[in-house]
C-alpha cells in the first residue's frame, strides 16, 4: 500500500510541477525504451525480483497513455495485489529461516 501510495503521490507531483509545453517535449518518463537508463534504477531492479515487473510496466503504460492515475485503477490495483503477495511469501519465508536458526542454535 505504501508503495502505490509513494508512486501516485510522486508522479502526482511530476505532473503539477511540470509544465504543459514541456511535458510534451521532454521524453515520457514512462517510457520503457529506455534500457541503458532503466537497468541501473534500482526500483526496477527491486520489483523485478518481486516478479511483478511486468504488471509494473502495465501500470506505467497506463499513465503514460491517460495521464491520469485515476484512469489506471485496474492495473494500480493488479499491480498492488502482486505486490502484496510477493511480501506475504517473504514475510512468511523470513519466518521459516528464523525458526530454523533457532532451532539449530537451541541447546539439546
Amino acid at each position: 500500500m505504501k508503495l502505490i501510495e509513494a508512486f501516485r503521490v510522486q508522479n502526482t507531483r511530476l505532473l503539477l510541477s511540470t509544465p504543459t509545453l514541456t511535458r510534451m517535449s521532454s521524453p515520457s518518463p514512462h517510457d520503457r525504451s529506455r534500457k541503458e537508463e532503466d537497468e541501473d534504477d534500482p526500483v526496477d531492479r527491486m520489483i523485478s525480483r518481486t516478479g511483478c515487473a511486468d504488471l509494473h510496466y502495465a501500470v506505467q503504460e497506463c499513465m503514460a497513455e491517460h495521464q491520469d492515475w485515476r484512469a489506471c485503477q485496474s492495473q494500480v490495483q493488479t499491480f498492488k495485489n502482486c505486490m502484496m503477495n510477493f511480501q506475504t511469501a517473504r514475510k512468511e519465508q523470513l519466518r521459516k529461516q528464523q525458526q530454523q536458526g533457532s532451532t539449530e542454535t537451541a541447546p539439546s
